[in-house]
């Protein structure tokens, strides 16, 4: 597992262990909105109302670096019929952007941190 590619489903599976409010129906969304025009979506929500929690939900259902079946067990999602379809073929890249903030000294240089960062990843995997 990479820092930024194919992270896994520990951070879903954390979740899942503490308190967590069901949000996998999102996943269906995303299943249907998969190579449409209307491929790109925003979650804006206010502060710690669960985008990072429903990031490593999606995360762990699309990387294919990992097994997440188990982690989706019992959950709405198991009844689309995209379910099977889409679990775990994926690349995924996750981006925590505060992370990069919190380490980078000047603000001009984090769209180039965060590209040297992934790309360097990329290029050691593939």
């Amino acid at each position: 597992m990479g820092n930024y590619l194919n992270v896994g489903n520990a951070g879903f599976d954390a979740v899942r262990k503490g308190i967590y409010v069901h949000k996998t129906e999102m996943i269906s969304f995303m299943n249907r909105i998969l190579g449409s025009k209307d491929k790109l979506v925003c979650v804006s929500r206010p502060r710690r109302f669960g985008k990072s929690f429903a990031a490593q939900m999606l995360c762990a259902y699309y990387d294919k670096s990992c097994d997440s079946r188990n982690l989706f067990e019992g959950m709405k999602i198991c009844e689309d019929s995209s379910f099977e379809t889409y679990l775990n073929q994926y690349n995924v890249i996750y981006l925590d952007i505060t992370l990069f903030i919190s380490r980078t000294s000047h603000i001009r240089d984090i769209v180039k941190n965060i590209n040297d960062a992934v790309m360097g990843e990329i290029h050691y995997d593939y």
